[in-house]
């Protein structure tokens, strides 16, 4: 979330909120009247996440509509406050080894499901799971580009490593590309051949 802040004196609010309304930009009203340190910026604080502001603040801020200039009073003072834009916020999505495993056992599941290994050739060469996608990390030069051409943003995507390190950083990457459902498998190859499939050799 976006915001711009204004903290201010109980007697100016009338005579700001009339400017506000004749079309005056709350960022310029800002700078002529704020005491906040962001005033020079027009009050501008960026993106805000839960749990950065006091209590009082948020419940504005995150119950505020888009665009509407709502007051809240904090241990700070008065503040006039505007949400700008609005993003999703994109949390960690992970998957064990052991739910991997039942879903790979539907034949749909890997017909749907985007699988991506991004380990190197000569690891899957030693342990592999059928359905993955091999895109070695050493080689993202090659393959990052194409991603979301080749892959659909939208579909379930699931990603996989040795040991869940190296597919985590894949993982928060496509979240940043636009990817909605992206996995991390927990612990990788070597968590699901000693939790889910013995098979499986380890390395």
């Amino acid at each position: 979330m976006a915001c711009t802040s204004n903290p201010i004196i109980e007697t100016l609010e009338a005579e700001i909120q009339k400017k506000i309304a004749r079309g005056k930009d709350l960022g310029d009203l800002a700078v002529e009247y704020s005491i906040c340190p962001a005033k020079e910026e027009g009050g501008m604080l960026g993106w805000v996440r839960k749990g950065q502001m006091v209590p009082e603040f948020e419940e504005a801020a995150f119950g505020a509509k888009l665009n509407e200039v709502v007051k809240c009073k904090t241990q700070f003072g008065w503040h006039l406050l505007q949400v700008l834009s609005e993003r999703e916020e994109l949390l960690l999505q992970e998957i064990q080894p052991e739910e991997l495993h039942a879903k790979l056992q539907d034949p749909s599941f890997v017909q749907e499901a985007q699988l991506i290994d991004v380990r190197e050739p000569e690891e899957v060469a030693q342990a592999s799971l059928a359905g993955f996608e091999v895109l070695p990390l050493r080689q993202f030069g090659n393959w990052a580009p194409e991603m979301t051409t080749k892959f659909d943003l939208a579909k379930e995507t699931y990603v996989l490593c040795h040991q869940g390190v190296r597919s985590l950083q894949v993982v928060k990457w496509l979240q940043t590309q636009g990817f909605k459902k992206v996995f991390n498998v927990t612990g990788g190859i070597h968590a699901y051949a000693v939790k889910a499939d013995s098979s499986i050799p380890t390395y």
